[in-house]
């Protein structure tokens, strides 16, 4: 089993989800885009491989380049919150709420 890194990640618009193939299957955060803020809506990992760390491999990659990106984060998905919440570094990404 292969141990994919923050590279593989990749933003797929046409499915509004950053994205890393894992053989037939693939991990994933969705996301809707409306102007300078993405909003993460949920992050999939299939069953057999949760618990080694792809949800917050992929996360990080996408709010990296949501960063890059000058994005503003809505974090919907609770596991997106809970990494932002846990990591204070990214918390300047949280957009502005009305």
């Amino acid at each position: 089993m292969t141990h994919p890194n923050a590279g593989d990640v990749r933003d797929d618009p046409a499915g509004r989800r950053y994205e890393l193939a894992l053989g037939r299957e693939a991990a994933f955060a969705a996301y809707d885009l409306a102007g300078e803020t993405i909003t993460f809506t949920h992050t999939v990992v299939p069953p057999d491989r949760r618990g080694e760390g792809i949800a917050t491999l992929v996360v990080r990659a996408a709010l990296d380049d949501a960063r890059r990106r000058g994005l503003g984060v809505v974090p919907q998905c609770p596991f997106v919150a809970a990494y932002i919440n846990a990591h204070p570094e990214t918390q300047d990404l949280l957009a502005a709420q009305d």
